[in-house]
């Protein structure tokens, strides 16, 4: 059955219709993915500061994070020399494609900080680059023609491009992280290139690059290469993973990866004064205290009488309660002179009674009796009393 020629022809019949069928099913899809390019239309071709426009736009990949820009000194196809430095930052919008790659948004009108020719530039944030651009007419906004680069020289990068530099202590603490963008390019036109202007962007996560001017100074001739070195520098605390992009004429030339350390001479700073500033307070409430309250850290309260005093009004309360003591007449008198100095008497016998009775009339009181607690030296001991035995009176023995 397989030599008939028949079988043969039939097989080979059916290869080619399966074939062409694949073909023509293919075919549309590839050209339809050949034509379609971003395209960017406006609802106005001129608008004033203060108003809006519509952006509509096709042809972009499904679901893809775009940004709107108003930007001067730029024509479409040309991109945009200076980078968004040229743009209206502030007052940009950002819009996600649909299913089918199209979007339609409304943009603030702006005035870029470059003068006209204005275009609406749209770009991609993430994913395959992409970008397209549409003419726009800012209304009294100023116009100056685009400088073009002189004669036909034309830049590439010969070799690989490379950071160069470290980080010191400061960029520990929080400065700026800078490095050189080391890259070698040849002019592979036919005229020289005489102090060419090229755009440094650096960017982090799904940010748009920030492009930076940066002059060159020498002239390359045709097929001559050259080494150059452009500075690059972040804001302060930077930290993360960055790219670092190298445009020339509309055209980004090169890109290099930038891992920056995070700044932990900041966060220990921050730790420490986290710890030091209570730990300062706390001392200085506890001395606020310690002056306020010195009386308890003595042993004594508010209510707390001083020692001295306290001492002096027991002492009288005391004696106020001890019982009064009476002494009879006699002892008294011989108290009296026992105090006063002794004289001889004269020795006239007359004056042992007058002398007698003087001893008897002195009935002085004793210093720490009040006249009206004083025995008085005309009371006698009342029947029964006990007193004071008198010193001329004989001494008796008591009951053994």
């Amino acid at each position: 059955m397989n030599g008939n020629p028949l079988w043969v022809h039939l097989r080979y019949i059916a290869a080619t219709a399966v074939l062409a069928a694949l073909a023509f099913a293919l075919l549309p899809a590839a050209g339809a993915t050949a034509a379609e390019k971003p395209t960017v239309t406006l609802s106005k071709a001129q608008a004033g500061k203060g108003g809006d426009i519509t952006v509509k736009g096709a042809g972009w990949r499904k679901n893809a994070l775009l940004m709107m820009l108003v930007c001067g000194q730029a024509t479409p196809g040309k991109g945009v020399p200076g980078g968004t430095n040229s743009c209206a930052n502030d007052t940009g919008r950002a819009v996600t494609t649909d299913g089918k790659g199209a979007f339609s948004k409304k943009l603030p009108v702006a005035e870029p900080p470059k003068p006209c020719p204005c275009v609406v530039h749209v770009a991609t944030v993430t994913g395959e680059k992409a970008q397209a651009d549409a003419a726009f007419k800012v209304a009294g906004h100023p116009v100056k023609p685009l400088t073009e680069q002189q004669g036909g020289g034309k830049l590439s990068v010969l070799t690989d491009t490379r950071l160069e530099g470290s980080s010191g202590v400061l960029t520990w603490f929080g400065s700026p992280p800078s490095r050189k963008f080391v890259f070698t390019v040849g002019n592979v036109g036919s005229a020289p290139v005489k102090d060419p202007v090229f755009q440094v962007g650096t960017s982090h996560g799904v940010f748009a690059p920030q492009w930076e001017e940066q002059q060159w100074r020498g002239t390359i001739a045709p097929g001559k290469k050259a080494q150059i070195k452009l500075p690059v520098e972040l804001s302060a605390g930077a930290h993360g993973d960055y790219l670092v992009s190298l445009k020339f004429g509309g055209k980004v030339l090169a890109e290099q990866p930038w891992g920056v350390g995070r700044p932990w001479g900041v966060t220990v700073f921050w730790i420490l004064l986290c710890v030091v500033v209570p730990a300062a307070v706390f001392r200085i409430g506890m001395a606020v205290v310690d002056r306020l309250r010195p009386n308890r850290r003595r042993g004594g309260g508010r209510g707390s009488r001083p020692a001295g005093r306290h001492r002096t009004g027991r002492i009288a309360e005391l004696t106020d309660r001890l019982p009064k003591l009476r002494l009879p007449q006699g002892a008294v008198a011989a108290d009296e002179a026992a105090r006063t100095p002794r004289t001889k008497p004269p020795r006239d016998s007359g004056t042992s009674g007058a002398s007698g009775k003087g001893a008897a009339a002195n009935t002085g009181t004793l210093p720490w009796f009040t006249p009206d607690t004083d025995p008085g030296a005309g009371t006698a001991p009342a029947a029964g009393q006990l007193s004071a035995p008198s010193e001329n009176s004989p001494t008796t023995k008591g009951n053994t």
